[in-house]
This record gives C-alpha cells, sequence and structure tokens, in this order.
C-alpha cells in the first residue's frame, strides 16, 4: 500500500497525513478508509474482523459516497503484504500471495491529468456489465455475473448484444482470463509473458472498455521504449492518473529520467514518478 497515513486521537480530532496524490488513481479513498476504521476501532477498544472492516469500508463507499466500487481496494489495503502481489477472488473472497522477484521495481507514473467524468463513467461502465449479465442471462439462466460466461459463450451470443454493451464484456471476461494467466507467470517467475499481459489488460481498458485517455496512452507507449521495462498499464479508474510499470530494478534511474523528459516534451506536464515496493496494508502503531 502507498499510503502512509497517521493518526493521533485528541479527544474528538482525527489527524490524517498521506502522502499519495489525490484523484492519481491509486486507492488513497481506500486506504485512508482502513486506516481510519482501524483507528476509530483502536481509540474505541473495540474489534472488528478485518475482513468485516474490509466489507465496512467497501459499503461506506458505496452508500455514502456512491461510487460502485468493488471489494479490491478496501482488501489490499488491509490485507497486503510486504514482497507480494496479492490475488483476490471478489466474489468469494478467497485469496493468495504472490511473491515479487528480488530484481524488479514497481514504478508508478502520474500523469498529472485529472479527469473529473471518472467516477461517473465507473458507475456508466457498471451498469452497461449489469446489463449485459441481464440480457446473456435470457440464453444463459444460470450465470450470476460475467465471470460466468467463458469467452466462447459470449462469441456465441454477440448478436444478441449492442456493440457497446458486447465490447465492455469482452473486457471483463478476457481480464478475468488475463487476471489467472498473470498469477501463473507470476509464480513461474516468466517475466516476459507477465508484461505482455500487462500490454493486452492496457489495450483492452483502452479499446473495449474505454477508461484511458490519450496522456496515459502516451505514458504507457514511452514506458514500453525503455530498456529493463517488462510491462506497463493503466491503474485506477482511468480519463487520467497513473500507469504501472513493472522495470528491472537496475534500469529504473534511467527510466525515471528518460519517460519524465519525454512525457514532458510531448504534454507540457512534468510527471511525478515514484518508486515503489508493495508494502503491508494497514495496521496499529504500537507505542
Amino acid at each position: 500500500m502507498l499510503e502512509r497515513a497517521g493518526h493521533h486521537l485528541q479527544g474528538a480530532n482525527l489527524l490524517i497525513q498521506g502522502d499519495v496524490p489525490m484523484g492519481s488513481g491509486l486507492s488513497s479513498s481506500a486506504a485512508i478508509e482502513v486506516a481510519s476504521g482501524l483507528a476509530l476501532l483502536e481509540n474505541s477498544g473495540l474489534h472488528v474482523d478485518r475482513l468485516e472492516l474490509v466489507k465496512l469500508c467497501r459499503q461506506a463507499e458505496n452508500e455514502f459516497v456512491g461510487a460502485r466500487v468493488g471489494i479490491m481496494d478496501q482488501f489490499v489495503s488491509s490485507c497486503g503484504q510486504a514482497g507480494h502481489a496479492l490475488m483476490l477472488d471478489c466474489r468469494s473472497l478467497e485469496h493468495g500471495l504472490l511473491p515479487l522477484p528480488r530484481d524488479v521495481s514497481l514504478v508508478i507514473c502520474n500523469t498529472m491529468v485529472k479527469h473529473a467524468l471518472a467516477s461517473g463513467e465507473y458507475n456508466t461502465r457498471r451498469a452497461e456489465c449489469e446489463e449485459g449479465v441481464r440480457l446473456l442471462s435470457r440464453p444463459m439462466p444460470s450465470i450470476r455475473a460475467l465471470r460466468d460466461v467463458t469467452l466462447t459463450e459470449l462469441e456465441a451470443h454477440a448478436g444478441n448484444l449492442p456493440k457497446i454493451i458486447y465490447k465492455r464484456c469482452r473486457h471483463v471476461i478476457s481480464e478475468n482470463d488475463r487476471v489467472t494467466k498473470a498469477a501463473a507467470a507470476l509464480d513461474q517467475g516468466d517475466l516476459a509473458n507477465f508484461g505482455w499481459l500487462m500490454a493486452e489488460s492496457h489495450r483492452s481498458l483502452r479499446d473495449d472498455y474505454e477508461v484511458s485517455c490519450a496522456e496515459v496512452d502516451l505514458m504507457v507507449d514511452l514506458a514500453r521504449q525503455q530498456q529493463g521495462v517488462y510491462g506497463a498499464r493503466m491503474t485506477g479508474g482511468g480519463f487520467g492518473g497513473c500507469t504501472i510499470n513493472l522495470v528491472r530494478t537496475g534500469a529504473v534511474s534511467e527510466f525515471q529520467s528518460r519517460v519524465g523528459d519525454a512525457y514532458e516534451k510531448s504534454t507540457g506536464r512534468a510527471p511525478q514518478i515514484f518508486v515503489s515496493p508493495a508494502a503491508e496494508g494497514a495496521a496499529e502503531v504500537k507505542k
């Protein structure tokens, strides 16, 4: 988790300090939700199971904020482990940890572009996917979500779907397949295949889910041209924000310099480029 949140409770005051850029697609809201929940529980002397806290944080996002987000961001903010990627089944909440190679770094490139339509468009994408489930459930009444549909089945019933709904469904179904393959590649240390899957993921987000933008696509393209880069894709809700890059550690410094210079030359914006390890989830600080 990128967030480093400190909480100091003084009477009714809650002080929150963080260093994740707001609106950058790096899950700062989930980090604040989980860390604040833990701080308030600690102050109250109450115990809530970690999984229950994750569910409550998602509920706050869905019902109070009005963003129809899933549970992934809150889950990793609570249950992430240093040096590992986390694979999560968002239906059963079964999860597994996959060690990241020690000689690669996670590099986050902030395009410095914030598109205000991101949250509204996220809800629109959810509605489009739900419409896809509704239409596909006519010939396949047993399905509950797009994860229950294979690409072969989608193609067989594509004629029954409006083009835009078909594209949204194809992204979700193919992305689930890519996640499974990416976990296997990471487990086997096959970074070349993992990087190729990152590229395919970005292509699908750009073309089928249509949540990228010109600046994000440029940042991804610039990253792919650099030595030592295994993979690059957008991260977060889209329409701006950041890309995530898997880079050989020895090539990180040159990556930062070359990508930063090229992006600023093309857009007039100086990007923020962070190097971050996969860190622990939120935890109480014992004094």
